[in-house]
């Protein structure tokens, strides 16, 4: 397979049990039989051992619907008397929270999540059709500075070297994925997803790490040549 090629396929996941006296945040989705779809089941289980004073839980759950992903339903079990999905207010990212008084001992969170995924690819043989124009608000959204992933100084380098000689958009796009492809690795000692310092790891020379690294080092690179870009 060609690591140029844009493809993006669903990991298989393990399936979960079903758990007892569920809370649901989502109704079920209506799978159409023509599209080959295919639906995981995850269970993501915390146990605080050792507490001390009040004690709060953030997981992540799924929260993009999409023409390749679909959230299916999210749900929990557990001991806390305080437990609803919640949604960072910048991004959008949804997250369970749960929280337990001083008083609770044990505190324990299951969250069980259902969704639904396709293989989605883009064939660079053939120039995709054009996308749809972002407004201005969304323009500067999504080519804003971050305090991980700056716009300036190296990283502002770095993308200008890059994509010297690109004339579109496309090209610019293209050229900077190539270079994630030649120059970057997944480095499996990287702690948990990384946590996508660009200005770092260019600084440093130090390209390795894991998807919170790698995704971001291309939104960040984007970014700085002025192409909207989101992590």
């Amino acid at each position: 397979m060609d690591r140029r090629a844009f493809l993006k396929t669903g990991a298989i996941l393990p399936a979960a049990a079903a758990l007892p006296k569920l809370s649901f945040a989502q109704g079920a989705f209506d799978l159409r039989p023509t599209v080959k779809w295919r639906t995981f089941e995850v269970t993501t289980r915390v146990e605080i051992v050792f507490p001390e004073g009040a004690t709060r839980v953030w997981l992540p759950v799924p929260s993009v619907d999409s023409g390749y992903q679909k959230i299916l339903d999210n749900a929990w079990s557990g001991n806390a008397p305080t437990a609803k999905i919640a949604y960072d207010g910048k991004y959008g990212a949804g997250m369970l929270y749960a929280e337990w008084p001083t008083t609770e001992k044990n505190p324990v969170v299951e969250l069980y999540s259902r969704f639904a995924t396709r293989d989605h690819a883009v064939d660079f043989s053939a120039r995709p059709e054009p996308a749809e124009r972002l407004s201005p608000g969304q323009h500067a959204f999504y080519t804003e500075s971050t305090e991980h992933m700056p716009t300036d100084g190296i990283v502002k380098k770095t993308a200008l070297d890059i994509t010297k000689g690109a004339r579109t958009d496309y090209d610019k796009a293209k050229a900077i994925y190539e270079w994630i492809v030649e120059n970057t690795y997944r480095d499996p000692k990287t702690r948990g997803c990384g946590v996508g310092d660009i200005k770092t790891m260019l600084e440093t020379g130090n390209l390795g790490g894991k998807c919170a690294d790698l995704n971001a080092l291309y939104v960040g690179l984007a970014r700085a040549v002025g192409l909207p870009a989101r992590d």
